[in-house]
């Protein structure tokens, strides 16, 4: 029998039950924060240091022990574990490292990750668990992908999608690009596409299967059917 090839997306909502809030940009807060002053270059020029600080916060709150991986992680992983690494692909929106501490191997952070940051002259990524000083080291910024940067790795992303047996979206609005695209591509390689989610995406239209609940409960029960 052949082991399909499965790629899939992450965002917000597979997180949200673990205690991580999710980012909504409809009202241009993140947080509390304006997103333009948090979340783009600009905003990081004009004042570091309150963007060093939303991340200090953000990354404390990852790492608070209440924040656990939930039953939509693991059962990702162990989707990966019977079908193994070359098999399952997952393409996370989220800067958190949940999916890692569920047991998942092969994952790409398109947008970043809370607990790296980069130094903005060589390029080299760092790993980071406490409080960044940029007083302290001006070269280093959070290594997040903000709004009108390009997201990480996407040719892989591409590549992976165009041999895609199943593309599966988990948690996320549909509204932010490229990542609302990659339905289209899937289903124009002839992949079998799925939307699991608490609510219908924006784009729930070019879903084949589309089940909706929360992800602790939606998506364990549909991974079964894959194992």
């Amino acid at each position: 029998m052949t082991i399909p090839k499965i790629v899939i997306l992450t965002g917000a909502g597979i997180s949200a039950e673990s205690g991580l809030s999710t980012f909504r940009a409809q009202n241009g807060l993140w947080e509390g924060y304006d997103v333009n002053d948090v979340a783009t270059y600009e905003g990081y020029i004009r004042n570091p240091t309150v963007v060093h600080d939303f991340y200090n916060m953000l990354r404390r709150k990852l790492q608070n022990p209440s924040v656990k991986p939930n039953a939509a992680h693991f059962a990702l992983a162990e989707l990966e574990q019977k079908l193994g690494t070359d098999n399952v692909l997952i393409v996370t929106q989220n800067v958190d490292n949940l999916h890692e501490q569920a047991g998942s191997k092969n994952i790409i952070h398109m947008h970043g990750e809370l607990l790296k940051v980069r130094n903005e002259k060589t390029g080299q990524i760092i790993d980071c668990f406490n409080d960044v000083n940029y007083q302290q080291n001006k070269l280093i910024r959070p290594h997040i992908v903000w709004f009108g940067e390009i997201p990480l790795q996407m040719e892989q992303i591409y590549d992976a999608l165009s041999q895609a047996d199943y593309f599966i979206s988990i948690g996320t609005s549909g509204n932010v690009y490229p990542a609302a695209g990659f339905v289209q591509i899937a289903n124009q390689a002839g992949a079998k596409s799925i939307e699991l989610n608490l609510e219908p995406s924006l784009g729930e239209s070019l879903f084949q299967t589309k089940i909706y609940g929360p992800a602790s409960k939606v998506v364990p029960k549909f991974i079964a059917t894959l194992i």
